[in-house]
Parts: structure tokens; sequence; C-alpha cells
């Protein structure tokens, strides 16, 4: 589907608009000087929390554990993120540790 220049637009402007809207709200409703409501509070203390087991789950959805290589090379790959950011308490180095992890192994180990 080919859009037309001014479709082009609009839809440039639209996500430009929702990208904003989205960054400068937050801001707006609860301003610095402001106590922010307590639902809110308590979301920023248990989201970032329930968004990581929600991306463990999603990403260990279609392991499969009752045939080769059952499910090792997963587990092997978080037991060093889980060990790497226990050491260096980095994100990045965790999350690129366990990738590099888990491409050797499904690479190379459990071909």
């Amino acid at each position: 589907m080919q859009l037309t220049s001014i479709q082009t637009i609009i839809t440039i402007l639209a996500v430009a608009l929702g990208t904003i809207l989205t960054r400068l709200l937050p801001f707006i409703l609860f301003p610095e000087k402001k106590q922010a409501p307590k639902i809110v509070t308590y979301l920023s203390k248990v989201l970032p929390a329930a968004m990581m087991g929600l991306l463990v789950v999603y990403c260990l959805k279609n392991v499969t554990v009752t045939s080769m290589p059952y499910g090792f090379p997963e587990l092997i790959s978080i037991a060093v993120i889980v060990v790497l950011h226990k050491w260096k308490n980095n994100v990045l180095v965790s999350i690129v540790g366990g990738t590099v992890v888990y491409m050797l192994l499904v690479q190379v180990v459990f071909v």
C-alpha cells in the first residue's frame, strides 16, 4: 500500500503528537512539587518487577522440556544472567552476557 504525501505527513504528525503527549503528560499530571497519588507510587514500585516477570514468561513460553535440549540453553543463560548481575550489578552486562551465552549454546553446543 502506497501512501500519498498528505497521508504520510498526517501519519508522522500523529506519531509525533502521540510521542510528545505520552512524554509530557506525566509531568503535567504530577508536578514535582505535588505529591503523587498513592496508587501511582504503589505502581511505580511493583510494575518494574511485574514487567520483568512478564518478559521472562514470554521468553520461556515456547521452551520444550520434553525433548532435546530440554530447555538447558535457556536455563544456563538465565543462570549466567543472574550471576553476572549479582557480580557486576550492571543490567547491560547481564543482558549482553546472557544473550552471547544463549547464542553460543544454541548455535554451537546444542546443535
